[in-house]
């Protein structure tokens, strides 16, 4: 079995809002986090999708699930998130293992809620991956030379870029091996984790790259909602 946890826990505060989450924002008349969610329930090989939002819009997010896919309302859910993205990873992982059946191999997907271009290809490269790889990242190769600096002020070094990728989502990765993983890390080291993939790199497990795309954005900003709805107007991505 295979699911996915959609990490929809954003405010809106870079976004210049502060009333509404910028997952809820519309665009091209539908709130992002439709977008997002109608590529996963048109997925096959993904059996349930858990939302993971914000207590307080828990069942707000309900509502918009029913209302905008009815057709597949039975295959989403929503849970609250916790205060740290891991937090909320955490609490994902424990409400597909309380409600779903699961085994060890089961693979668990997760995105960003407002990651709305996501494509089936990514989400299947990712479900291939992680089952043969303890985990899997979605990347690009970087475009920007990277430079390194220990006091922020002066570089130190520039590595090949070459050998340098930006990481988007969805980040996948086999339950046995993250049960496994989070079992190893001390919770000081758990509490700082930013992303899935930060717990298997830290107890020494490899995780595969799958490719992204950089219409793969993350909607974080106000300029990103012109920049999304470019993407669909030039490319019909829906």
């Amino acid at each position: 079995m295979n699911y996915a946890a959609i990490m929809a826990g954003g405010s809106g505060s870079r976004m210049g809002v502060t009333d509404v989450p910028k997952q809820f924002l519309t665009l091209d008349g539908l709130p992002i986090i439709i977008h997002t969610l109608k590529k996963f329930a048109a997925c096959s090989e993904i059996e349930k999708t858990v939302v993971m939002c914000p207590k307080a819009w828990v069942d707000y997010t309900r509502k918009l699930i029913d209302t905008n896919l009815a057709f597949s309302a039975d295959k989403i859910y929503v849970a609250p998130g916790g205060a740290t993205r891991n937090d909320t990873l955490e609490k994902a992982v424990d409400y597909i293992c309380r409600n779903f059946t699961f085994d060890n191999d089961s693979v668990i997907v997760t995105h960003d809620a407002v990651r709305p271009f996501v494509t089936a290809q990514m989400i299947s490269d990712n479900i291939k991956y992680a089952s043969r790889f303890a985990a899997c990242n979605t990347v690009i190769e970087a475009t920007d030379t990277v430079v390194m600096s220990a006091d922020g002020e002066f570089i130190d070094s520039s590595p090949d870029r070459s050998t340098v990728f930006n990481c988007q989502t969805p980040q996948s990765f086999r339950l046995g091996e993250y049960l496994d993983s989070l079992e190893k890390l001390e919770k000081s080291k758990r509490d700082s984790l930013t992303d899935a993939c930060s717990l298997f790199t830290l107890t020494g497990k490899k995780v595969y790259m799958a490719r992204g795309s950089a219409d793969n954005i993350k909607i974080t900003r106000p300029a990103d909602i012109q920049t999304a709805e470019n993407i669909l107007k030039n490319t019909g991505k829906q």
